[in-house]
Order: structure tokens, then sequence, then C-alpha cells
């Protein structure tokens, strides 16, 4: 029978209603196990690492995934509020960042694979293409105090099936920025009182999307890039008493980016933001306010931001951000955190097994890889709750002295309280140098070490 640390059934009391007691109760047990795997997240991993390699019902574990009854967007939601309630400072706005990934997959009963460009192995100059199953992840950019930085938290993860997969279905294929609008309106709804920030690259920088953000009735601002020869223009002139014929939907047309950038009247401002690194760094920046406009889709009031690198180190870029009153170094400092959704992308890789999934089943497939994403950002809670003072321990070497703790050292704080739930019981004031254990932890732990991948 599993038996948790009290702090563990705190942080995972709020997701029990969510399913029934039979299933909780493997589920528990799949949840510690893939914390504890050090190599494939698969179901039979979860249950070597825990002593259950003998378990004849060992395929009541995988109705977990493939059959049982429960949600995971409930989930999603429980968790935004636990990491709400534990790391949000209630102060500024809340700032998301939503990005795609693909998982590597081959299999041809995967329905929803499909063929995408593989952008870790691709470059300027180079294109690979890779099977797989590509996914929209939405990631709370929190500031995590023991880390001294921020982390992209993902609390809702969809699958966004190929192309392929529509037609056979006979459906209009659901394009990424269709995925993204439906994420935000799910997040507006769990937090309808909050102000909200959602940064996304080129890929979502959609006249449809940008306007549906401001059209809700709280707004949710939305950045991300801006081409440098999108076509802006002025506001459209107020409307006279008397006038006849349609609203003016823009103004005159401005000049392109492209074109200040060339100017030598540009006023450019030099600015210090802090930069991907956490460095500040000198930058000179133009901003203002513009309408962006193509025929037949909506116009959308913008605040743009024009990036010039003194240094020459970066080429020139644009950003927008759809709220107009705010700066255009604050958009700039929002746009540099989406790099932590890299960052998570490739920590889930490394600690949490993703892509090493081997489920064939169409509702097991769409609930794992949330179920893992969504298991970092527990995990980081979990060594939030944990830490020691303000800092959790980390390991350093002599060739490698690292300042702060990183994902690796969070989940290695809470695999060592769940490979010791009970603390040791000393006969003398003074730490022993033998500690008692039981065979039958010590032959696991020896058996996860022998075989870790």
């Amino acid at each position: 029978m599993l038996t948790l640390p009290a702090v563990f059934i705190d942080l995972l009391a709020p997701f029990a209603p969510q399913f029934h007691a039979k299933t909780w109760a493997k589920a528990q047990l799949l949840l510690v196990g893939a914390v504890l795997s050090p190599g494939k997240r698969t179901v039979t991993a979860a249950l070597q690492v825990l002593g259950l390699a003998q378990e004849r019902g060992f395929a009541k574990y995988h109705h977990v995934l493939n059959r049982a009854s429960w949600s995971p967007l409930e989930l999603s939601k429980l968790l935004l509020f636990l990491l709400l309630r534990h790391l949000d400072a209630g102060q500024g706005p809340l700032v998301f960042g939503i990005d795609e990934t693909l998982e590597r997959r081959w299999g041809r009963r995967i329905s929803a694979r499909g063929i995408y460009r593989d952008a870790v192995r691709s470059s300027g100059s180079h294109l690979v293409k890779a099977s797989g199953l590509r996914w929209v992840s939405l990631m709370w950019l929190a500031s995590i105090p023991w880390a001294q930085r921020v982390w992209a938290l993902p609390v809702l993860t969809a699958l966004a099936p190929s192309e392929r997969y529509y037609q056979r279905q006979g459906r209009r294929p659901k394009k990424l920025t269709d995925w993204a609008r439906q994420i935000i309106l799910q997040l507006r709804r769990w937090l309808p009182h909050r102000t909200l920030v959602v940064v996304g690259d080129s890929s979502y920088a959609v006249l449809e999307l940008l306007h549906f953000c401001q059209s809700l009735t709280h707004p949710v601002t939305f950045v991300t890039r801006l081409r440098l020869d999108a076509a802006l223009y002025a506001p459209a002139a107020s409307r006279q008493p008397g006038q006849r014929g349609r609203p003016r939907l823009k103004g005159a047309r401005l000049p392109t980016l492209q074109q200040r950038l060339h100017c030598p009247d540009t006023p450019w401002t030099r600015v210090i933001v802090p930069w991907y690194d956490g460095t500040p760094r000198l930058l000179e920046i133009i901003s203002h306010t513009a309408v962006w406009y193509h025929s037949g889709l909506p116009p959308v009031p913008l605040r743009w931001v024009l990036i010039l690198d003194p240094l020459g180190e970066f080429r020139p870029q644009a950003l927008l951000g759809t709220n107009l009153e705010v700066t255009g170094t604050q958009i700039i400092e929002w746009f540099v955190l989406r790099w932590r959704l890299e960052v998570t992308f490739q920590e889930a890789r490394a600690h949490l097994g993703i892509e090493t999934q081997r489920q064939w089943s169409d509702l097991a497939i769409a609930r794992t890889t949330p179920v893992l994403f969504g298991l970092f950002s527990w995990v980081t809670l979990a060594a939030h709750v944990l830490k020691a003072g303000n800092t959790i321990p980390f390991r350093a070497t002599a060739w490698y002295p690292k300042p702060l703790p990183t994902f690796s050292d969070a989940i290695a704080l809470v695999r060592q309280r769940l490979w010791y739930p009970c603390d040791s019981f000393p006969m003398s004031p003074s730490p022993p140098d033998m500690v008692k254990i039981p065979r039958v932890l010590l032959s696991r732990l020896v058996d996860t070490a022998c075989y870790a991948a």
C-alpha cells in the first residue's frame, strides 16, 4: 500500500474528487512511479520502480489512461489554482506563454500523428521533418523565489492533430491559431477578473487571434512578433454628425517599420532591459500605436516596438502588444520571458520522459503527455513547499559550480522525500554514520540504479 508524506498528500488532495476511489489509488501510484522512474515513462516502468513488477493485474493500471472516467481539463484548472495559491504574489498581471512542441512518435495506429518541421533539428538553411504529435501548451511564467528566475509552468496542454487526421474525419482542419483561441478563452473563463498577458511567437501573429483577444469582455493582452513590412495605418477619423456611409476602419497609411528602420530621422531611444540570460541589455527602440489592417480581416489597434541592437549581434526586429497602454519596454520584457517555454520543453524531455510513452489508444495518448507536462508544474510546486528556508539543496561540483538550483535539483528533492517517506530513528544526538534501511527498499533502489537509462 502506498504511503506518502503529508506534504504530498496535501498537494494531491485537490485532484482526488475528480476520480473514483479505486481509480484514484492507481493514479497516485502511477504519478509517484512517473516521478521516481529515471528513464521511460511507461506504465510498466512506473510499476517496476514501485516494486510492483510481479503485479498480475497490471492491465488495470493501463485502464487509468485508456478507459477510466476523468477529465484532464478539470485537472488543469485545479493545477492552475493550486499554483496560484502557493506562488502568486497577487501583484501585477499574470503572464502566460503559449507555444507548440513536437512529440516524435511513429506508428500506424496513432491517428493524430503527422509530419512536421522539427524545430530543434532544423536551421535556416537545413529543413528536417519528423513524424509525431503536435501539442499546444499554455504555461504560467511564474517567478520562483528559490531559483531567482522565472520558470514556465505548464497548466494546459492540448493535442493539435495533423491535417491528414481531419481529412480522414471529413472535417475542416483546425488551425494552430484556432487551438490558441480556444485555450485563451478557457483561461479567461477560469480567471475572469485577473489581468492576463499571453506571449507567443510569430506563429500567433494573426489578425483574427489578436482581434479575438481584444474583443473579449475582459480583454487579454497578447504579445508577439510583428512583420517589418506589416501594413500599419493611423486610427480612423471620428465620425462626423450626419455623415453617411459605412464607418471607416482605418486612417491614412503609415510608413512600414522597414522604412522607419532605414530613415535617418527615426528618433531612437536607448533603454536597458533584462535579456534572455538575465543580464541587462542595452537596446535602441522606438514605439508607437497604429492599426494593423488587411483587406477582409478585422482591424487590430496595437502598440508596436521596433528594436535595434547597438552591438549588431542580432538583426532588427519588431514586437506588438494588443494593449495600447503598455510601454514598449514592458512589451520587450514580456516577450523575452517566452524563452522559458523552450527550457521547460527541454527539461520535460530530459527529466520526465516526454517522447518515451508507448500508448496506442487515442484516449491514452491525449491524456499522457498533458499529465507529464502538468507533472513538471506539480514537482516544482512540491519542491517549493519542501524547500528549507529560501532555497533548496542543489548539486555543485568542482568542474561545474552551479550557482542556482534547476529543475533537476527540484525533482531530486521530491524523489528523496518519496524514497525516504520517514526519517531515520537516531538513538544518539549526533547523526549516525550508518542508517538502517529496509531490504525491500534497498533492492528497489539498487534495481532502479542498475537499469537506469
